[in-house]
């Protein structure tokens, strides 16, 4: 799961009066046609209009509201804007935290169509966010044709929904009348509606739609589970799923989770954006921590899988390689940044790489093709656990660039507040806990984290 950001609900679109409408330059691409502009989630445009030196020129164009904040609403309070919109053929989609989606025309703002899915506003879900919508095209389909591109949904109440993206009907042909339930076939199913949901947009590899999902934390050992699938973008048949908690003795995966409910644990899910490479057929999924987020005592061992970098075949399902980035999780130290696959250039050539930046301040550099590092990873001593039937791991891996965030222990003497007696107290609260810097366990007592799971 992730935090709820700043509610934001309203969306803006700022251009250049100075330069018009800002349209592209002869022979540049304007489309940004996924939450990271790509597949890859490169997040780069080839669009040169706007520079440094013009930038503070940039006014107001226009602004829509999209009525998630209105007060009548029960879930107002509850929701958080969280959508990167896709452009794509002159148009713009995005999904509102409620899972509507709207479509826009860019220049101006006007609504061109809206698709409301009804999801049940009376649910109290972790995170009442939505983050955007996925596009894909059916090169059989002839031009013209209803449903040939198509804008897929996937809701916060677990459904996979393909829309006609011209005119916003349901592509009744994919799917049972053009949705998919992906709460169903799960190996532990949801004890209640809020705990399975899906916050992120579905990936979309060649004409394979990828979802996860977003497992609600600390409710129980035996979560939901959080499996990735893989299903037929024209029909909406699934064609595989990965469980992130190996079901297979015969997975070298399987003997890293320890105990006689190791195997029934929940989560270890993907909530995140997954990184796709059509090229290569492969998915790149960041997956989190498996349940329950601060006791491992019934899943003890390294736990493989989960809080990871996993590259599977797009196709397939199955595992190309996979890279832990937090052993036998105890912080929520999901892996909550979209990789981003971009190509570096070593000693002379290019080299198509995964970029994965985590909670604890470290970014990790593998080669796409076969999860080899680039830069080294070293593999430190770390505190041991001191609660009753936990085995904390003994090493964390550290990345040998350097870190995005501090991983000091805090000091109590360098403790600020307004009053001597509010930094007295803060000190006396901190030397009660244990503190000895990152990975230091959770414990009875209670423990300082850093950097911290948000």
């Amino acid at each position: 799961m992730t935090p709820p950001f700043a509610r934001v609900l309203t969306f803006r679109l700022f251009l250049s009066l100075l330069f018009g409408s800002a349209a592209p330059a002869a022979g540049q691409d304007s489309g940004w046609a996924a939450y990271g502009a790509d597949a890859l989630g490169s997040r780069w445009s080839p669009l040169s209009q706007i520079t440094r030196e013009n930038v503070q020129h940039l006014e107001l164009a226009w602004h829509m509201r999209t009525g998630e904040a209105d007060s009548s609403h029960a879930t107002a309070e509850r929701t958080s804007f969280e959508a990167t919109p896709i452009l794509l053929e002159g148009a713009l989609y995005l999904s509102t935290p409620t899972s509507r989606v709207l479509s826009l025309e860019p220049e101006t703002g006007r609504i061109r169509w809206t698709f409301d899915p009804r999801i049940d506003r009376s649910v109290e879900y972790g995170d009442f966010t939505s983050r955007g919508v996925s596009a894909w095209t059916d090169r059989r389909a002839p031009e013209g044709q209803m449903c040939r591109q198509r804008i897929l949904l996937a809701t916060i109440d677990g459904r996979l929904i393909a829309l006609d993206a011209a005119r916003g009907a349901v592509c009744r042909g994919f799917g049972r009348n053009g949705t998919v339930d992906l709460r169903r076939g799960l190996r532990n199913r949801p004890f209640e509606p809020a705990e399975h949901e899906v916050t992120s947009p579905p990936t979309v590899v060649n004409d394979v739609v990828v979802v996860g999902s977003a497992v609600a934390d600390n409710n129980r050992i035996h979560a939901a589970s959080g499996e990735v699938r893989g299903y037929d973008a024209r029909t909406g048949r699934r064609l595989w799923s990965w469980d992130p908690v190996p079901q297979d003795p015969r997975d070298p995966a399987w003997r890293t989770w320890e105990g006689a409910n190791a195997h029934r644990t929940g989560g270890a899910n993907a909530w995140s954006v997954i990184a796709a490479d059509p090229s290569r057929d492969l998915v790149i999924i960041p997956t989190s921590s498996a349940s329950p987020d601060y006791y491992g005592g019934e899943r003890l061992g390294r736990n493989d899988y989960a809080n990871s970098v996993v590259a599977l075949r797009a196709s397939t399902g199955k595992v190309i390689w996979h890279f832990q980035t937090v052993h036998h999780d105890l912080w929520d130290y999901d892996n909550a940044s979209p990789p981003a696959l971009v190509s570096l250039r070593r000693e002379g050539r290019e080299v198509p790489v995964v970029l994965q930046a985590t909670k604890t301040g470290m970014l990790f550099v593998l080669h796409r093709e076969t999860g080899e590092l680039l830069f080294p990873v070293e593999e430190r001593t770390v505190p041991a656990s001191s609660v009753p039937g936990e085995r904390a791991w003994p090493t964390q891996p550290f990345s040998s660039l350097p870190p995005l965030s501090p991983h000091t222990r805090v000091d109590p003497d360098s403790v600020w507040a307004l009053s001597a007696g509010d930094s007295a107290a803060c000190r006396s609260m901190i030397q009660g806990l244990r503190n000895e810097g990152i990975f230091t366990p959770p414990s009875l007592e209670g423990t300082v984290v850093v950097p911290g799971n948000v």
